[in-house]
């Protein structure tokens, strides 16, 4: 994506006109269900130091005598529920609930920043580890000084206990954001970092500069 093809006022309209965020949940497993909350319902998510007290209770799920509840996991207002659906068996993947909760300053820029920086995708579902020149790199100049250009090798890739590089391919840029947890299972497809080409830096900052200005 190149700065001609970014409207970042455009951006910026579409978060003030409707600044909030969507988590659409869907049921595990087959069941009877029946719900403990309503449309317009305000519902508290995890908490607690370990994210060890549970959310609201969203519904119930029946199979076979057991009963499984589902909690929430964000907090918000429910924005839809199929509620027609009430005492019905469902089955597993049913899109049940809409919760709506008002984006974060934080949130708004994480969720810019994925449209305008360049995502490099992890080529399998596997774990990932910044190869060691790179994160010595990082050590020692800070994230976003550290630049990666096309046939560097930038990961290594831990799968089936087998461990090998991985190069970036792409555009030339910084590496600005990380969306990975050394170590952790990442999707195949899923970003693994954002990448910000040097001539985009300042209109980049320039969008957050002014999200912090106009956000609460």
């Amino acid at each position: 994506m190149h700065d001609n093809d970014i409207d970042y006022e455009q951006i910026l309209r579409t978060y003030r006109s409707d600044p909030y965020g969507y988590v659409d949940i869907f049921t595990s497993h087959t069941g009877q269900i029946h719900f403990q909350v309503g449309l317009d319902d305000k519902v508290e998510g995890t908490t607690g130091q370990w994210h060890h007290i549970r959310g609201t209770q969203l519904f119930v799920l029946g199979r076979e005598r057991n009963n499984k509840a589902i909690y929430s996991t964000s907090s918000g207002v429910i924005s839809f529920i199929r509620d027609d659906l009430e005492g019905c068996f469902v089955e597993a993947g049913e899109k049940i609930i809409t919760i709506r909760h008002p984006l974060k300053k934080r949130e708004i820029i994480e969720q810019i920043l994925r449209k305008v920086l360049l995502p490099f995708p992890a080529p399998e579902r596997a774990r990932y580890f910044f190869s060691m020149e790179i994160q010595a790199r990082i050590e020692k100049f800070g994230q976003r000084s550290v630049s990666v250009k096309p046939g560097e090798e930038i990961f290594t890739m831990s799968l089936m206990k087998r461990d090998r590089p991985v190069y970036y391919q792409g555009a030339p840029g910084i590496i600005h954001s990380v969306y990975f947890q050394p170590g952790v299972s990442v999707d195949q497809g899923e970003p693994l970092i954002g990448v910000c080409p040097p001539d985009t830096l300042p209109l980049i900052e320039k969008i957050i500069t002014r999200v912090k200005a106009e956000w609460e």
